[in-house]
């Protein structure tokens, strides 16, 4: 059987949005330079405005990507939140540039909702109220602000603050999902 073979417009996009993973996550948007993560690609300028339309449009479509990444490693099981909570985890420490792309949008985009990302967020929102209405997740907090906290609990070590971080150096990697899932559990009890 012959190998699929992506079309070259396909995988120009891939090689472009791979160079700038690393070039936004390590530099935001302001900080990026097209210049530099089209070299990577061994590409050009051209070809990212054609891709992407510019700058901005790599970002985005790189957040889109990377996020949407994230919810297919990891799908959302409202039967088993608190291990789905630990799962997220797992795939955020796998992929760290994850939190640093979505700390850059939410620092230099705030007002842009990539309607992507809006739509999935909804979507996984209805499916923790559709549990919710099943009694199978507790009513205790709306669907939107048990998700979000299940979510940012999931995300918690990744997102310390290098000050914070030292005092919880010795948390083990192991222990640190386990936190996870007790802590979602604790919430969910």
């Amino acid at each position: 059987m012959a190998r699929f073979t992506p079309p070259a417009a396909d995988a120009m996009r891939a090689t472009l949005l791979a160079a700038a993973r690393d070039e936004f996550s390590a530099h935001g948007l302001a900080g990026a330079r097209i210049e530099r993560l089209a070299a990577v690609a061994g590409s050009n300028k051209a070809q990212v405005f054609h891709y992407f339309g510019g700058k901005d449009g790599l970002f985005d479509a790189l957040l889109v990507h990377e996020l949407t990444g994230v919810l297919d490693a990891a799908p959302l099981d409202t039967a088993a939140l608190a291990e789905w909570a630990g799962r997220l985890h797992d795939v955020t420490v796998e992929r760290p540039w994850v939190q640093r792309l979505a700390t850059w949008h939410r620092l230099e985009r705030p007002d842009v909702a990539l309607e992507t990302l809006a739509q999935q967020y909804a979507d996984a929102v209805d499916e923790v109220e559709r549990a919710q209405r099943a009694d199978v997740l507790p009513r205790r907090f709306r669907p939107a602000v048990l998700f979000g906290l299940v979510v940012h609990t999931a995300v918690f070590w990744s997102g310390l603050a290098p000050e914070a971080a030292g005092s919880v150096a010795a948390v083990t990697a192991p222990r640190r999902r386990q936190v996870v899932v007790d802590a979602v559990g604790a919430l969910l009890g």
